[in-house]
């Protein structure tokens, strides 16, 4: 079994600052990328940032220069910076992890079950 914890959502007034983090805990081989993707109301899911255990970061256009994700591939923890928050930022946000688990060779995609962040205006 593989779980993903989330951790830091809550309530932000615009231009504030507020971090997520997402550990990763079970029969976890390797740990490939992880990441935030997030989803508003009535919209579809969109990335809002993507690691690999090698650190290399992809970021959504919309939070570039503002948000910022790091990586603990010891710790198997992603954490994700936002600054600057908007209201059009508030959504439900996502941990995502392509982890190999110990019972196989081949990594797949794991999910979170989401945190909140309401940024008003």
């Amino acid at each position: 079994q593989v779980y993903l914890v989330e951790s830091g959502g809550g309530l932000v007034q615009a231009g504030g600052s507020l971090g997520l983090s997402c550990a990763a805990s079970g029969s976890i081989f390797r740990v490939g990328a992880m990441g935030w993707y997030r989803q508003a109301p009535g919209k579809q899911r969109e990335l809002v940032a993507h690691i690999t255990s090698t650190d290399i970061a992809n970021y959504g256009d919309s939070v570039k220069g503002r948000f910022t994700i790091s990586i603990d591939t010891v710790q198997k923890i992603v954490y994700l910076q936002m600054n600057g928050l908007k209201p059009e930022d508030t959504a439900d946000y996502y941990c995502y992890a392509l982890l190999t688990p110990l019972d196989s060779e081949i990594a797949r995609d794991y999910w979170g079950q989401g945190t909140q962040v309401t940024v008003s205006s």
